[in-house]
């Protein structure tokens, strides 16, 4: 297993780490197998989704915050971050990506994004490849 470091800059962000995770899995020598993502936070996720349009990024962002609102009165957590871990939770603390050729098996337009629902800060990824 190998852990790589993801520093975010905003409460809400979406980092593409394709690039990591492609470097990650050339130095595995893998030509044909799996490799697994896994975030060991709970507010925090990671997802793949289309890397051609930042609109889109923009767009899953808003549309995560309208369906959960970072502050409510109906909240009770007491650290103030219920929406994170609401958020991280839906997107999902895991994902597997096929390895083709010793690369990344992924659509025309997808790419791997790390969620952060509680930043800024220097946030963990996990991943093996197989």
């Amino acid at each position: 297993m190998k852990e790589l470091s993801v520093s975010t800059h905003a409460r809400a962000e979406l980092v593409d780490v394709t690039e990591l995770v492609r470097r990650e899995v050339r130095a595995a020598g893998v030509r044909d197998g799996v490799v697994t993502l896994f975030v060991p936070h709970t507010t925090a996720g990671i997802t793949i989704q289309e890397n051609a349009d930042p609109d889109v990024v923009h767009d899953l962002l808003l549309a995560l915050e309208r369906a959960v609102p970072w502050q409510s009165r109906n909240y009770l957590h007491a650290e103030g971050n219920t929406a994170a871990h609401v958020k991280a939770s839906m997107m999902g603390s895991s994902a597997q990506v096929f390895i083709r050729n010793g690369d990344l098996a992924l659509g025309t337009w997808q790419a791997v994004y790390f969620c952060e629902f509680d930043g800024p800060r220097s946030r963990r990824l996990w991943l093996r490849v197989a």
